[in-house]
């Protein structure tokens, strides 16, 4: 095990107790919907932080939220806030729920059927919101 390793593991067995000596219940707390009280940005905000600002000749935000969903696909989607994040911001960039699907579906070969799964399942989660946002006119 790595020094971070052990220093992470440290970490975290000290916020267990933590939790634990404040509120039993907290141990296994986990924030369900986190996501969701962090905003959407809007499009040309993305386009000047992840687009052409610093690069005019690269990559759009488009393409590189795409390439950031490849990645964390492959990494097992294990980050579920940031990968549902990510997914909205391409959603928002102009991608479509296609193009998402057949990144995450190209990163199963990389990453592994579990991961592709995770992904997926994940992604899913997120269309099915944004279409029931539409429902509501939210």
């Amino acid at each position: 095990m790595s020094d971070f390793a052990k220093l992470f593991q440290q970490m975290m067995e000290q916020s267990h107790k933590m939790a634990r000596a404040f509120n039993p219940a907290l141990e296994s707390f986990q924030v369900h919907g986190f996501d969701k009280l962090m905003p959407t940005m809007p499009k040309d905000f993305m386009e000047m932080m992840w687009g052409n600002t610093f690069n005019p000749e690269g990559l759009d935000a488009r393409t590189r939220l795409l390439a950031v969903i490849a990645g964390l696909t492959v990494l097992g989607a294990q980050a579920d806030v940031q990968f549902r994040m990510t997914v909205r911001h391409a959603l928002e960039a102009g991608a479509t729920e296609r193009e998402i699907s057949e990144v995450i579906y190209q990163m199963g070969m990389l990453g592994g059927i579990p991961a592709m799964s995770r992904a997926l399942e994940l992604a899913h989660a997120v269309f099915e919101e944004q279409d029931t946002d539409k429902e509501t006119g939210q």
